[in-house]
């Protein structure tokens, strides 16, 4: 059996223990600390004695399945592909949701090593992320949100609500995260995996801020089945796809540019396309409103469309392709002429006739934008630095396999 694998260009040593990757989706790194002030997190609260407590970037745009990609590739988007979590494919002339494993561009560390003859098992809490993550994996691969579904042939395991001993959870719930978590458990008490990803949904963080009741509970739940895998004798890298903001003004109503209604108005309808990166099957709890969005122009006016839009009041910044895909590491090709980013308290939309914002049952909470790029990078062991370099998300198996003390 391989000692080492390369995987997109980085050695990845082959785990002595178990050894666990596990993405808080949407964990601003202030849900942490305040469950660790409210005394409900003991887990993490002792890994600054005994682990590594660091901070890293995620990739841009903070979305969930570019950053997913990024963390089981060790790569960033110009590598894998997945550039956000939908986009317009030039081949079909549609917009579509990059949820198909055809868009990924680059081997995974999960798949290189159940190749290797190594045992991999990954969970994730929405299908969306399903066949993404399990992309040319041998191993255990399912979503909580379809945990009934899975079948011995095609997800390596079956008859998971039995075997886990919890109901299948609704897809906007905590429960959703904690059967994920619970599976995890379950897979090292029963298949001990060398090599495991469990990635979670940020249902709790769209609706609740740090240091809430809710929030407060979420993390001690976390915080309870990372303490079982750390007693099992697992090596536990934890960071995030992305953080979470308010995006709202003083008074709690959604602050949101329309972007298509402003292109439109000042170009004529069907000029421009504005595609948001952050709209899933999932749009309830976010109003598919984030702080990322890209712009498809006519040349001929690409310089005044950016113009208009960098004047906007909530507007960050506007880059054009070539620009945003050097600075963030994006595939030219799947992104639009332009790249706009909110200011950390707004978002991004298209029409205001094209959002339902009827599931916002408390102030807006997103994410996309610069803002909530920085992310936790922690592990149960200590590491050893060769360098003070930038961290990304993605370096966190490296940390977990190959620096670990």
């Amino acid at each position: 059996m391989t000692s080492e694998i390369i995987v997109n260009g980085r050695r990845y040593a082959a785990p002595s223990e178990p050894t666990v990757v596990v993405c808080i989706d949407g964990c601003e790194q202030d849900y942490i600390n305040q469950a660790i002030r409210a005394g409900v997190a003991p887990f993490f609260a002792g890994l600054g004695e005994r682990g590594a407590v660091l901070a890293a970037d995620c990739v841009m745009p903070s979305f969930t399945n570019p950053n997913n990609l990024s963390i089981v590739t060790g790569a960033p988007p110009s590598v894998h592909g997945i550039c956000g979590n939908y986009f317009f494919d030039p081949e079909q002339g549609v917009e579509v949701l990059m949820n198909d494993a055809k868009y990924l561009r680059a081997p995974t560390i999960l798949a290189e090593f159940s190749k290797a003859g190594r045992k991999v098992a990954t969970v994730t809490a929405k299908d969306k992320l399903s066949a993404l993550l399990g992309s040319g994996l041998e191993g255990v691969r399912f979503s909580a949100e379809k945990a009934n579904e899975a079948t011995l042939a095609q997800n390596g395991v079956d008859d998971l609500l039995a075997k886990i001993g919890l109901p299948l959870p609704a897809v906007y719930s905590a429960e959703l995260s904690e059967f994920v978590l619970a599976a995890g458990v379950w897979l090292m008490r029963t298949m001990r995996p060398d090599i495991m990803y469990l990635s979670t949904t940020d249902y709790v963080q769209h609706k609740h801020a740090p240091g809430t009741p809710v929030s407060n509970a979420f993390y001690a739940m976390l915080d309870k089945y990372l303490t079982q895998l750390d007693a099992m004798g697992a090596v536990i890298g934890i960071t995030a796809d992305h953080g979470m903001n308010a995006k709202t003004d003083s008074i709690g109503r959604p602050n949101i540019v329309f972007l298509q209604d402003v292109l439109d108005m000042r170009f004529g309808a069907g000029t421009c396309r504005v595609i948001l990166p952050i709209t899933d099957p999932y749009v309830v709890h976010h109003g598919a409103l984030g702080s990322y969005a890209t712009v498809s122009a006519p040349q001929s006016i690409l310089s005044e469309v950016a113009q208009c839009v960098a004047a906007l009041e909530g507007v960050d910044r506007v880059l054009d392709n070539r620009a945003a895909c050097a600075r963030f590491e994006l595939p030219n090709e799947r992104v639009g002429d332009l790249v706009v980013l909110a200011e950390r308290l707004f978002t991004l939309g298209t029409s205001a006739t094209s959002h339902d914002l009827g599931g916002l049952t408390a102030p807006l909470r997103s994410h996309g934008g610069l803002s909530e790029q920085q992310v936790p990078l922690l592990l149960n062991r200590p590491v050893r630095r060769e360098s003070n370099a930038r961290l990304r998300n993605f370096d966190v198996f490296a940390l977990a396999l190959n620096r670990v003390i």
